[in-house]
C-alpha cells in the first residue's frame, strides 16, 4: 500500500507540473553524486544509472503522441541528468502531428500510438534518403475510460455499451444497458457528456480498433485517427479530454491511464465476458500486450494486438506507442543522440520506470528486438 501511495503521489506531482506544448528540461546537475563526466561526448554514465551518452550532444527535437508524454517526462529528466550538454525537446501534440513533423524532417523521431500507414512510409522515404520510417514499440499501457458521475465511484461497462455511448445512442446514465452491468448502483437520470479528441489521435484510432473488434455490431466506423462518430464534445490532447472529464459532472472520455491517476479521475472496469470485470491497471494491460505479435517486416516492429481477449485479468483496451525513426538515412547531426536516448528508453532501466507513471513495459522478447534495431540505426 505504501508503494502504491508513493506511485500515486509521484504521478500526481508529474500531472501538476505538466504543461501543454514543448517540454524543455535544462540539463542540470542532479542531487546525487555523478562520476565520469565527459561533457556528453563520450561514455559518461550517472552513478545512479547505466545511461550511456555515446557521443550525444546538442539539441534533439521530437514530437507526437500525448499518450506517452508522462513517460517522456521521466525519461528526458533521467537522461539529461546523466548526459550534460544534451537538450531533448519533446512536443506533446498528437500522433498525427508527430508523423507529419517526422515526414517534413523537422524532428529526429516522432511518437505515434498507431503504426505508420503505407502512404506514410512512402512519404518518409523523402526524408530517410537511403531508407524509410519504421515503428519501434516503446511504451505500452491501458487506455482508461474515465468518468465523472457524482455519487458513483465505480462503474462497469462492456464494449457494446461503450460503443453506443460514444456513438450517441445511449444518452442517459440510468439507461437499462448501463444499469444491467451495474446491479445495485444508484445511477442518476443525468445526460451523458461524452468527450473525444479534437485532433488526429492514435489514441482515438486504438479506441476505434477495440470497439470495431469487440463491438462489431454496434461500432461501424473505420479505425482512423480522426474522431468518426456524430455528437459528443471535443477537447485537445489527452490532457484536454481528462481535464473536461474531471470538471464536468456526467462526463466520460478516454485517455492514457496516467492522466486519470494524476488527476484522481475514476476509471471504468471493462466486462470482457471473462470471469470478472477488468480494471485499467498497468499490470492488467501488460497481460494483454504480452500476447501481441510482430506484424511488421524487416526492421519494422509494428504489433498486432488482440482487442477481444477474454484472458483472466487482461485489460483489452490497450495501446502501444511507437517511436518512429529512419532505419537508415537519419540526420548525421542527431543520429548519435537519437540512438543514445532510445537505447536508454528501451533498456531494462528505462522500461522499469514506466509502471511508476501508469504505463506497461514492452514484453521482453519484443523489447530485445527493439534494442537490436536501435543499435543498427544509421
Amino acid at each position: 500500500m505504501k508503494l502504491q501511495r508513493k506511485n500515486r503521489l509521484r504521478a500526481t506531482a508529474l500531472g501538476a507540473l505538466a504543461v501543454s506544448g514543448a517540454l524543455v528540461l535544462t540539463a542540470c546537475g542532479s542531487d546525487d553524486n555523478t562520476s565520469g563526466d565527459t561533457g556528453g561526448t563520450g561514455e559518461k554514465t550517472s552513478a545512479a544509472s547505466n545511461i550511456k551518452c555515446d557521443g550525444a550532444k546538442g539539441q534533439l527535437l521530437a514530437s507526437g503522441s500525448s499518450a506517452q508524454k508522462n513517460a517522456m517526462d521521466l525519461w528526458i529528466k533521467d537522461y539529461m541528468a546523466a548526459c550534460s550538454g544534451v537538450e531533448i525537446n519533446y512536443k506533446s501534440s498528437s500522433s498525427g502531428e508527430g508523423i507529419i513533423a517526422f515526414n517534413q524532417g523537422t524532428v529526429g523521431f516522432a511518437g505515434s500510438d498507431s503504426a505508420l500507414k503505407p502512404e506514410e512510409v512512402a512519404e518518409s522515404k523523402k526524408i530517410c534518403k537511403t531508407g524509410q520510417g519504421i515503428n519501434l514499440p516503446m511504451v505500452g499501457g491501458p487506455i482508461a475510460i474515465g468518468f465523472h458521475l457524482e455519487g458513483v465511484d465505480s462503474l462497469t461497462l462492456d464494449a457494446p455499451t461503450l460503443a453506443k455511448i460514444f456513438d450517441n445512442k445511449i444518452k442517459k446514465w440510468n439507461d437499462p444497458a448501463i444499469a444491467k452491468l451495474n446491479d445495485g448502483a444508484k445511477l442518476p437520470d443525468k445526460a451523458i457528456q461524452a468527450f473525444h479528441r479534437s485532433e488526429d489521435s492514435g489514441t482515438t484510432q486504438n479506441l476505434g480498433k477495440y470497439l470495431g473488434a469487440a463491438a462489431a455490431d454496434d461500432w461501424k466506423y473505420e479505425a482512423e485517427k480522426k474522431w468518426p462518430a456524430p455528437g459528443g464534445q471535443a477537447a485537445s490532447g489527452s490532457s484536454g479530454v481528462a481535464a473536461q472529464v474531471k470538471q464536468v459532472d456526467g462526463a466520460i472520455g478516454y485517455f492514457e491511464l496516467s492522466y486519470a491517476s494524476s488527476q484522481g479521475i475514476s476509471t471504468v472496469d471493462i466486462n470482457t465476458g471473462g470471469a470478472a470485470p477488468v480494471k485499467a491497471t498497468s499490470e492488467n494491460a501488460s497481460k494483454a500486450i504480452a500476447a501481441a505479435k510482430i506484424k511488421g517486416t524487416g526492421k519494422d516492429l509494428a504489433l498486432d494486438l488482440d482487442y477481444t481477449t477474454k484472458a483472466e485479468g487482461a485489460y483489452p483496451l490497450v495501446l502501444v506507442t511507437y517511436e518512429v525513426v529512419c532505419d537508415t538515412g537519419n540526420k548525421a547531426d542527431t543520429l548519435s543522440t537519437v540512438k543514445s536516448f532510445l537505447t536508454y528508453t528501451a533498456s531494462a532501466e528505462g522500461q522499469g520506470v514506466l509502471t511508476e507513471a501508469g504505463y506497461a513495459p514492452i514484453p521482453a522478447e519484443i523489447n530485445a528486438k527493439v534494442r537490436e534495431t536501435v543499435a543498427g540505426l544509421s
